[in-house]
């Protein structure tokens, strides 16, 4: 499978590197306007492929995305230590305008993968400016979140992430929404696993894990500037089930069934993925706080979405 990153900043060569590293693709360019530091990703990358599989890696320009059956959209400014997701919405829009239109000028309906934040209103303008079926434009949405609730559940609960089934959904940003009341593990309710286990969840232990969460993306741009090595696996997970058809369920951003009174807006939820892209929502069940907690997110990423004239 060939893909294309627009954007070889450190999340666009991140997600090339693990898709290299996986074995996930056959070819991948990386288009950017930097184009010095395109080729060096490239070769870099390259020199990878003895110790994974063969995998023709170049940069080029948005001539060589032909034949390509998704693109990432890496590209855009950087999220500046203490700027919330939704403050980069305007200087990123106006990249986004002139990217999507090179990107279809030299592809024949890929799906767009939307990795640059705000993911959730930046996956919205893409539809818009895209004209593809919103099945074939998807976010990378709550995915890392998702990742890090598992990841932080699993350890607590000395248990591998693999085995646990918990979600975050709505905003890729502060009002996301962790979903405790059908998490589960092997099919156990989250709560009694615990309690068997002896590894109880206190509130105050939720709480914890709550605001590790949501606030990983701060704590971690203040410590090193930037997150980028989470959401590269991320997006070669993404790519892998698309690549196979798995028909996987990921909490990816998508303007596709919502939450009732917003339509059209973009924002995650339990999505089936394959080859034609998103293919079926799972809302998961919520209770009532939650529902109300998701309908806040949703209102949040209707005002942004509603700043740039949707």
């Amino acid at each position: 499978m060939k893909v294309g990153i627009i954007g070889a900043g450190q999340v666009g060569s991140s997600a090339a590197f693990a898709m290299v590293l996986r074995g996930t693709v056959t070819e991948i360019v990386l288009v950017d306007i930097n184009e010095p530091l395109a080729r060096a990703q490239a070769e870099d990358i390259l020199h990878a492929t003895p110790f994974s599989r063969p995998a023709r890696i170049s940069a080029g320009s948005y001539r060589e995305l032909e034949g390509a059956g998704l693109v990432i959209l890496a590209c855009g400014v950087a999220q500046r230590t203490g700027e919330t997701r939704l403050q980069l919405l305007e200087r990123n829009a106006r990249v986004f305008d002139q990217v999507t239109g090179e990107v279809l000028h030299h592809t024949h309906e890929p799906i767009l993968l939307v990795a640059s934040n705000p993911v959730d209103v930046m996956t919205q303008a893409v539809v818009r400016l895209s004209g593809l079926p919103p099945t074939r434009v998807l976010g990378s949405g709550t995915i890392l979140d998702t990742a890090r609730f598992r990841a932080l559940l699993g350890e607590h609960l000395a248990i591998s992430p693999q085995s646990i089934h918990a979600y975050v959904v709505g905003e890729h940003g502060d009002s996301e929404v962790l979903v405790w009341s059908s998490a589960n593990v092997g099919g156990v309710p989250l709560h009694e696993f615990a309690e068997q286990s002896r590894h109880f969840l206190s509130e105050e232990r939720r709480r914890t894990i709550d605001t590790r969460v949501r606030r990983a993306a701060y704590s971690i741009i203040e410590g090193k500037g930037a997150t980028y090595y989470g959401i590269g696996a991320g997006l070669a997970r993404i790519v892998r089930a698309v690549r196979d058809d798995e028909q996987s369920v990921l909490t990816l951003s998508s303007t596709l069934h919502g939450v009732a009174g917003f339509h059209g807006v973009s924002l995650s939820l339990p999505r089936v993925i394959g080859r034609a892209g998103i293919t079926e929502t799972l809302p998961p069940a919520l209770s009532a706080d939650e529902q109300e907690a998701l309908a806040q997110s949703a209102r949040v990423l209707q005002d942004a979405a509603r700043s740039l004239g949707f």
